[in-house]
């Protein structure tokens, strides 16, 4: 039985079975479905074979057409010490007269690649790198004020007083308004609006829009053209120029909680103890930069991997990853309330990032089965514990892990991964550098 490369990775195997030996399986099956098969008009096990025979008999064959020919696969593909991409696409072929006595069949199938891996000693890798020190507390703990910043009406006297002591509208403060636009003097969707808030200075609305609401009191109102951009969401209006008159109805201006008792409690320290609130923003930030600079140094390490390996990649594999992501996404929105049966999923838009999942994990593969890099039991209880610290009952978290082999199975995947990240890194040139807190942690300044 011999294999032929009709391709990089596609492989084609043609297989000729004896129709005797075929026949004599499907008769075996009819006489031992006979003793057990029900219908009308007759004892169980006493229905004539004939009839067994027309009712069952093209079921039963293909029933043992497809184990023989399956079968005979296997066996060339052991016999060859192949390794099978994705499904085998098999295909019946008319025999010769030479072969009237036989059926033959092709299958086409894809191998898995050879995977070179070039010398990481010349890769070089900037590691990313973050402190947490007393700086990045205080901004943190600014940034949990601004959460929790309530509002309230401007010159009105309160127990946090009047804001500014004007009742003008100014960078900070909720403006409340009422909007009508139009262009060429026709009113557009989504142009006009009664009671709309926003937070001058935030930049949710286009700049047009905020500089025409500063400096206004309530009850006075401003016309002024705005000029969408030629990207803007709306495909309606973008790119063409509106005027709107904006009218305010009412000006807040924003209280921001003292750092005190009250606000440590509100954070879930139970005392109040402002150091231990500023220990325990600590230790999160900690734990959440070194998971942003580790996911950061992980992405650096598998494109390093992938510029210095030399693949082909098989198509099935590709075709496979790109059913499973439009999954996930079908999936992942409709879990969001949207209605995705009718919704297009084009398989274009997942095709690169299919290409590179499956590349990626046929070079993980290999470079996990050429050093030894399988993740070991006390790794991936290690990687459970340090998980399980950031809850309230870390026992409990990892007796959860334990109890179910799926999910002590994706710890290991993510500690086979560090494994590899390791690996590179001892053997890449590596520079540390430093990364800007804020734009690590996403915060905008």
């Amino acid at each position: 039985m011999q294999v032929e490369q009709i391709g990089k990775l596609e492989r084609r195997v043609s297989l000729v079975l004896p129709l005797a030996a075929i026949e004599k399986e499907v008769e075996t099956r009819l006489k031992r479905l006979s003793r057990t098969v029900r219908m009308s008009g007759f004892r169980p096990g006493k229905v004539p074979m004939k009839i067994v025979a027309q009712q069952y008999r093209f079921q039963v064959q293909n029933e043992v057409m497809g184990e023989q020919v399956t079968n005979a696969f296997n066996s060339a593909v052991e016999e060859h010490k192949l390794r099978v991409a994705g499904t085998p696409n098999f295909s019946a072929k008319p025999a010769s007269d030479a072969e009237k006595d036989n059926v033959a069949f092709d299958v086409d199938f894809e191998v898995y690649p050879d995977v070179a891996i070039g010398s990481l000693d010349g890769v070089e890798i900037e590691r990313p790198t973050a402190k947490v020190g007393d700086k990045e507390v205080d901004h943190t703990v600014e940034i949990l004020q601004n959460q929790r910043v309530h509002f309230h009406p401007k010159g009105e006297s309160g127990e946090h007083g009047s804001g500014d002591g004007t009742v003008i509208a100014a960078n900070g403060d909720r403006v409340t308004v009422d909007f009508v636009g139009t262009i060429d003097g026709i009113a557009f969707e989504g142009g006009t609006a009664s009671d709309f808030q926003f937070v001058l200075g935030e930049k949710r609305m286009l700049p047009e829009f905020e500089a025409a609401a500063l400096g206004l009191k309530v009850g006075e109102s401003k016309t002024f053209d705005l000029v969408f951009p030629e990207d803007y969401q709306g495909k309606d209006v973008a790119g063409k120029t509106a005027q709107f008159t904006v009218t305010v109805k009412g000006v807040d201006w924003p209280h921001k909680p003292a750092v005190d008792a009250d606000f440590a409690i509100s954070l879930g320290v139970a005392d109040g103890d402002l150091d231990k609130m500023r220990a325990d923003i600590r230790v999160n930030l900690e734990r959440e930069v070194k998971k942003r600079l580790e996911s950061r140094t992980k992405e650096k390490v598998m494109n390093a991997l992938i510029s210095a390996s030399q693949l082909d990649l098989p198509r099935a594999l590709v075709e496979a990853e790109v059913k499973r992501l439009i999954e996930v996404t079908r999936n992942d929105m409709k879990e969001r309330g949207m209605k995705v049966e009718d919704m297009p999923f084009p398989p274009d838009l997942f095709q690169a990032q299919a290409e590179r999942r499956v590349r990626l994990g046929l070079i993980l593969s290999e470079l996990v089965k050429q050093n030894g890099l399988d993740p070991t039991a006390e790794q991936t209880k290690a990687h459970v514990e340090d998980f399980a610290q950031s809850y309230e009952n870390p026992n409990e978290v990892v007796r959860w892990y334990f109890a179910d082999r799926s999910r002590l199975a994706e710890v290991e995947a993510l500690v086979l991964e560090q494994n590899v990240v390791n690996y590179v890194l001892d053997h890449a040139k590596v520079t540390d550098t430093p990364v800007d807190f804020d734009e690590l942690m996403g915060n905008a300044r």
